[in-house]
Protein backbone atom coordinates (compact mmCIF):
# COMPACT_ATOMS: atom_id res chain seq x y z
CA UNK A 1 0.00 0.00 0.00
CA UNK A 2 1.17 3.14 -0.92
CA UNK A 3 1.48 6.38 1.92
CA UNK A 4 0.99 9.48 1.27
CA UNK A 5 3.65 11.41 1.34
CA UNK A 6 5.53 14.24 -0.61
CA UNK A 7 7.07 17.85 -0.32
CA UNK A 8 5.66 20.64 -1.84
CA UNK A 9 8.14 24.23 -1.92
CA UNK A 10 6.91 27.49 -2.32
CA UNK A 11 8.43 30.74 -3.64
CA UNK A 12 5.76 33.27 -3.72
CA UNK A 13 7.93 35.44 -6.10
CA UNK A 14 8.01 32.69 -8.60
CA UNK A 15 5.64 33.44 -11.83
CA UNK A 16 3.31 30.63 -12.56
CA UNK A 17 0.41 29.10 -10.93
CA UNK A 18 -0.14 30.49 -7.48
CA UNK A 19 1.31 28.46 -5.04
CA UNK A 20 -2.00 28.02 -2.70
CA UNK A 21 -3.18 26.03 -5.75
CA UNK A 22 -0.11 24.11 -6.23
CA UNK A 23 0.20 23.20 -2.32
CA UNK A 24 -3.44 21.96 -2.34
CA UNK A 25 -2.79 19.87 -5.64
CA UNK A 26 0.42 18.46 -4.69
CA UNK A 27 -0.34 17.92 -0.65
CA UNK A 28 -4.14 17.64 0.51
CA UNK A 29 -4.87 18.59 3.70
CA UNK A 30 -2.09 20.87 4.16
CA UNK A 31 -2.54 24.43 5.94
CA UNK A 32 -2.84 27.18 3.52
CA UNK A 33 0.31 29.09 3.35
CA UNK A 34 -0.34 32.79 4.42
CA UNK A 35 -1.60 35.48 1.38
CA UNK A 36 0.17 38.03 1.36
CA UNK A 37 -1.17 41.17 2.08
CA UNK A 38 1.67 44.02 2.23
CA UNK A 39 3.60 45.06 -1.14
CA UNK A 40 6.82 43.16 -1.34
CA UNK A 41 6.43 40.43 0.77
CA UNK A 42 7.92 37.12 0.02
CA UNK A 43 7.06 33.76 1.59
CA UNK A 44 9.42 30.91 1.30
CA UNK A 45 7.36 27.78 2.70
CA UNK A 46 8.16 24.23 2.15
CA UNK A 47 5.89 21.24 3.59
CA UNK A 48 6.40 17.83 3.99
CA UNK A 49 3.78 15.31 4.23
CA UNK A 50 4.01 11.56 5.68
CA UNK A 51 0.88 9.85 5.90
CA UNK A 52 -1.62 12.40 8.06
CA UNK A 53 1.41 14.19 9.73
CA UNK A 54 2.75 17.30 8.23
CA UNK A 55 5.63 19.24 9.20
CA UNK A 56 6.08 22.78 7.60
CA UNK A 57 8.99 25.39 7.40
CA UNK A 58 8.48 29.24 6.21
CA UNK A 59 10.03 32.42 5.90
CA UNK A 60 8.18 36.12 5.32
CA UNK A 61 10.03 39.14 4.56
CA UNK A 62 6.97 41.36 5.42
CA UNK A 63 3.87 40.90 7.39
CA UNK A 64 1.08 38.67 5.80
CA UNK A 65 -2.38 37.76 7.16
CA UNK A 66 -4.90 35.08 5.55
CA UNK A 67 -8.11 33.27 6.58
CA UNK A 68 -7.69 29.76 6.66
CA UNK A 69 -9.65 27.32 4.45
CA UNK A 70 -12.40 25.68 6.30
CA UNK A 71 -13.31 22.70 7.66
CA UNK A 72 -10.11 22.00 8.57
CA UNK A 73 -9.20 18.34 9.63
CA UNK A 74 -9.00 17.56 13.20
CA UNK A 75 -5.56 18.24 14.10
CA UNK A 76 -3.58 19.18 16.86
CA UNK A 77 -1.08 21.68 15.40
CA UNK A 78 2.13 22.67 17.46
CA UNK A 79 3.57 26.33 16.22
CA UNK A 80 7.36 26.97 16.90
CA UNK A 81 8.94 30.53 16.08
CA UNK A 82 12.28 31.43 16.03
CA UNK A 83 11.91 34.88 14.35
CA UNK A 84 9.01 37.70 14.37
CA UNK A 85 5.93 36.66 15.61
CA UNK A 86 3.09 34.34 14.55
CA UNK A 87 -0.34 34.98 16.08
CA UNK A 88 -2.87 32.39 15.72
CA UNK A 89 -6.65 33.93 15.55
CA UNK A 90 -8.99 31.28 16.83
CA UNK A 91 -12.89 31.68 17.22
CA UNK A 92 -12.04 31.99 21.24
CA UNK A 93 -8.81 34.40 21.02
CA UNK A 94 -5.62 35.39 19.46
CA UNK A 95 -2.67 33.32 20.48
CA UNK A 96 0.67 34.92 19.64
CA UNK A 97 3.50 32.76 19.34
CA UNK A 98 7.13 34.53 19.97
CA UNK A 99 10.93 34.12 19.22
CA UNK A 100 11.90 31.07 21.13
CA UNK A 101 8.17 29.70 22.02
CA UNK A 102 5.97 27.53 21.03
CA UNK A 103 2.45 26.57 20.87
CA UNK A 104 0.52 23.48 20.55
CA UNK A 105 -3.42 23.85 20.12
CA UNK A 106 -6.08 21.56 17.99
CA UNK A 107 -6.98 23.59 14.66
CA UNK A 108 -10.73 23.45 15.50
CA UNK A 109 -11.80 27.33 15.29
CA UNK A 110 -8.97 28.54 13.62
CA UNK A 111 -9.57 31.17 11.61
CA UNK A 112 -6.31 32.37 10.49
CA UNK A 113 -2.87 33.88 10.65
CA UNK A 114 -0.67 37.32 11.15
CA UNK A 115 2.74 37.27 10.93
CA UNK A 116 5.34 40.30 11.44
CA UNK A 117 7.78 41.47 8.87
CA UNK A 118 11.04 38.84 9.15
CA UNK A 119 9.04 36.06 10.66
CA UNK A 120 10.80 32.44 10.35
CA UNK A 121 8.64 29.46 12.07
CA UNK A 122 7.61 25.48 11.81
CA UNK A 123 4.55 23.85 12.90
CA UNK A 124 3.48 20.35 12.83
CA UNK A 125 0.13 18.68 12.70
CA UNK A 126 -0.58 15.61 13.08
CA UNK A 127 -4.50 13.88 13.99
CA UNK A 128 -6.47 14.47 17.34
CA UNK A 129 -7.10 10.85 17.51
CA UNK A 130 -3.24 10.42 18.46
CA UNK A 131 -3.27 12.65 21.80
CA UNK A 132 -6.13 10.91 23.64
CA UNK A 133 -4.70 10.93 26.73
CA UNK A 134 -3.28 14.18 26.93
CA UNK A 135 -4.68 17.21 27.41
CA UNK A 136 -5.98 19.04 24.30
CA UNK A 137 -8.67 21.60 25.44
CA UNK A 138 -6.15 24.59 26.07
CA UNK A 139 -3.51 26.28 24.53
CA UNK A 140 -0.08 24.60 25.51
CA UNK A 141 3.30 26.79 25.43
CA UNK A 142 6.82 26.30 26.27
CA UNK A 143 10.24 27.21 25.15
CA UNK A 144 11.53 25.75 21.71
CA UNK A 145 14.64 25.44 23.72
CA UNK A 146 13.82 22.49 25.51
CA UNK A 147 15.34 18.79 24.43
CA UNK A 148 12.41 17.04 23.02
CA UNK A 149 11.35 20.18 20.77
CA UNK A 150 14.83 20.21 19.73
CA UNK A 151 14.56 16.27 18.89
CA UNK A 152 11.34 17.00 17.13
CA UNK A 153 12.78 19.50 14.58
CA UNK A 154 15.97 17.80 13.88
CA UNK A 155 13.06 14.48 12.88
CA UNK A 156 11.22 17.62 10.40
CA UNK A 157 14.46 18.53 9.10
CA UNK A 158 15.30 14.65 8.14
CA UNK A 159 12.06 14.41 6.61
CA UNK A 160 12.11 17.25 4.76
CA UNK A 161 15.23 16.38 2.88
CA UNK A 162 14.44 12.34 3.00
CA UNK A 163 10.48 12.03 1.79
CA UNK A 164 10.99 11.28 -1.80
CA UNK A 165 13.42 8.79 -1.65
CA UNK A 166 11.65 6.67 1.77
CA UNK A 167 9.96 3.56 0.82
CA UNK A 168 6.52 3.04 1.66
CA UNK A 169 7.74 1.25 5.31
CA UNK A 170 10.16 4.30 5.87
CA UNK A 171 7.12 6.66 5.70
CA UNK A 172 5.28 4.89 7.86
CA UNK A 173 8.05 4.57 10.61
CA UNK A 174 8.97 8.88 10.38
CA UNK A 175 5.24 8.76 10.63
CA UNK A 176 4.99 7.41 13.55
CA UNK A 177 8.69 8.41 15.49
CA UNK A 178 6.82 12.46 14.37
CA UNK A 179 3.94 11.58 16.46
CA UNK A 180 5.90 10.16 19.62
CA UNK A 181 8.40 12.93 19.21
CA UNK A 182 5.25 15.44 19.24
CA UNK A 183 4.04 13.32 21.92
CA UNK A 184 6.50 14.08 23.99
CA UNK A 185 6.93 17.49 23.54
CA UNK A 186 2.75 18.25 24.33
CA UNK A 187 3.75 15.64 27.50
CA UNK A 188 6.37 18.03 28.93
CA UNK A 189 4.42 20.80 28.02
CA UNK A 190 0.90 19.41 30.20
CA UNK A 191 3.07 18.25 33.05
CA UNK A 192 4.53 21.66 33.95
CA UNK A 193 1.61 24.26 33.24
CA UNK A 194 -1.41 21.74 34.48
CA UNK A 195 -0.01 22.26 37.97
CA UNK A 196 0.35 26.00 37.94
CA UNK A 197 -2.83 27.15 36.16
CA UNK A 198 -5.53 24.76 37.95
CA UNK A 199 -5.11 27.18 41.21
CA UNK A 200 -6.10 29.88 38.58
CA UNK A 201 -8.40 28.26 36.91
CA UNK A 202 -10.24 26.78 40.28
CA UNK A 203 -10.51 30.48 40.76
CA UNK A 204 -12.04 31.56 37.94
CA UNK A 205 -14.26 28.76 37.95
CA UNK A 206 -15.35 29.80 41.33
CA UNK A 207 -15.80 33.50 39.97
CA UNK A 208 -17.94 32.25 37.35
CA UNK A 209 -20.15 30.07 39.39
CA UNK A 210 -20.37 33.24 41.55
CA UNK A 211 -21.69 34.84 38.46
CA UNK A 212 -24.28 32.29 37.54
CA UNK A 213 -25.90 30.70 40.92
CA UNK A 214 -29.42 32.04 39.71
CA UNK A 215 -29.28 30.29 36.69
CA UNK A 216 -30.64 26.74 35.82
CA UNK A 217 -28.07 25.76 33.30
CA UNK A 218 -25.48 26.33 36.22
CA UNK A 219 -23.27 23.05 36.12
CA UNK A 220 -19.32 22.03 35.89
CA UNK A 221 -20.01 21.24 32.11
CA UNK A 222 -21.00 24.95 31.78
CA UNK A 223 -18.36 26.31 33.17
CA UNK A 224 -15.78 23.85 31.47
CA UNK A 225 -17.59 25.26 28.48
CA UNK A 226 -17.52 28.94 29.19
CA UNK A 227 -13.59 28.49 30.34
CA UNK A 228 -12.96 26.84 27.55
CA UNK A 229 -11.95 23.06 28.94
CA UNK A 230 -12.50 20.06 29.63
CA UNK A 231 -15.14 18.86 32.78
CA UNK A 232 -11.93 16.52 33.26
CA UNK A 233 -9.34 19.53 33.57
CA UNK A 234 -12.18 21.36 35.62
CA UNK A 235 -12.39 18.61 37.66
CA UNK A 236 -8.17 17.84 38.20
CA UNK A 237 -8.45 22.10 39.09
CA UNK A 238 -10.94 21.17 41.89
CA UNK A 239 -9.42 18.49 42.88
CA UNK A 240 -6.69 20.81 44.73
CA UNK A 241 -9.46 22.63 46.53
CA UNK A 242 -10.91 19.45 48.56
CA UNK A 243 -14.13 20.42 47.07
CA UNK A 244 -16.01 19.43 43.57
CA UNK A 245 -17.38 21.86 41.49
CA UNK A 246 -20.92 20.34 41.66
CA UNK A 247 -20.69 20.44 45.25
CA UNK A 248 -19.15 23.72 45.51
CA UNK A 249 -22.23 25.20 43.54
CA UNK A 250 -24.63 23.61 46.20
CA UNK A 251 -22.79 25.00 48.87
CA UNK A 252 -22.63 28.40 47.30
CA UNK A 253 -26.37 28.22 46.77
CA UNK A 254 -27.34 27.22 50.16
CA UNK A 255 -25.66 29.90 51.40
CA UNK A 256 -26.69 32.44 49.41
CA UNK A 257 -30.41 31.46 49.68
CA UNK A 258 -30.04 31.26 53.74
CA UNK A 259 -28.91 35.61 52.84
CA UNK A 260 -31.50 35.66 51.12
CA UNK A 261 -33.78 34.97 54.27
CA UNK A 262 -32.04 36.95 56.33
CA UNK A 263 -32.90 39.69 53.99
CA UNK A 264 -36.79 38.87 54.26
CA UNK A 265 -37.50 36.61 51.14
CA UNK A 266 -40.01 33.64 52.00
CA UNK A 267 -38.20 30.25 52.08
CA UNK A 268 -40.20 28.94 48.44
CA UNK A 269 -38.67 32.78 47.04
CA UNK A 270 -35.25 31.98 48.43
CA UNK A 271 -35.63 28.15 46.95
CA UNK A 272 -37.19 29.33 43.16
CA UNK A 273 -34.39 32.05 43.26
CA UNK A 274 -31.60 29.32 43.73
CA UNK A 275 -32.62 26.40 41.68
CA UNK A 276 -33.59 24.45 44.13
CA UNK A 277 -36.26 21.36 42.58
CA UNK A 278 -38.73 22.96 44.97
CA UNK A 279 -39.14 24.28 48.70
CA UNK A 280 -39.31 20.62 50.66
CA UNK A 281 -36.18 19.80 49.36
CA UNK A 282 -34.45 22.97 49.97
CA UNK A 283 -35.95 22.50 53.60
CA UNK A 284 -34.23 19.49 54.12
CA UNK A 285 -30.89 20.39 52.46
CA UNK A 286 -30.76 23.28 54.39
CA UNK A 287 -31.70 21.58 57.54
CA UNK A 288 -28.84 19.31 57.33
CA UNK A 289 -26.32 21.84 56.76
CA UNK A 290 -27.33 23.96 59.18
CA UNK A 291 -29.09 21.69 61.99
CA UNK A 292 -32.25 24.27 62.04
CA UNK A 293 -35.15 24.57 59.15
CA UNK A 294 -35.19 27.87 56.89
CA UNK A 295 -37.95 29.21 58.82
CA UNK A 296 -36.67 28.79 62.14
CA UNK A 297 -33.38 30.37 60.90
CA UNK A 298 -35.30 33.54 59.22
CA UNK A 299 -37.22 33.53 62.42
CA UNK A 300 -33.79 33.73 64.71
CA UNK A 301 -31.82 36.38 62.44
CA UNK A 302 -34.84 38.72 61.40
CA UNK A 303 -35.48 42.38 63.48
Amino acid sequence: MNSPRGTVLVDTARPGPPAHDERFTRISGCAPLPAVTRSAARVHGRDSRAGDVTVTDFHTTAGVRTPVAPHQPAEMRLYLVRRGVWTLDYDRGAFPVRPGGFLAYPSTGLKGFDTTPQTTGHSVAIPLGELRDLPVDAPLTGSAAAAEVRLLLAHATLLHDTIDDLSDAGVGAARNALVELTRGVLRRAADATEPALAPALARAARDLADRLLTRAELTPALLARELHVSVRTLSRAFAGTGEPAAAYIRRRRLEEARRALAAGHTVSEAAARFRFADSSHFIRTFRAHYAETPAQYAKRTRP
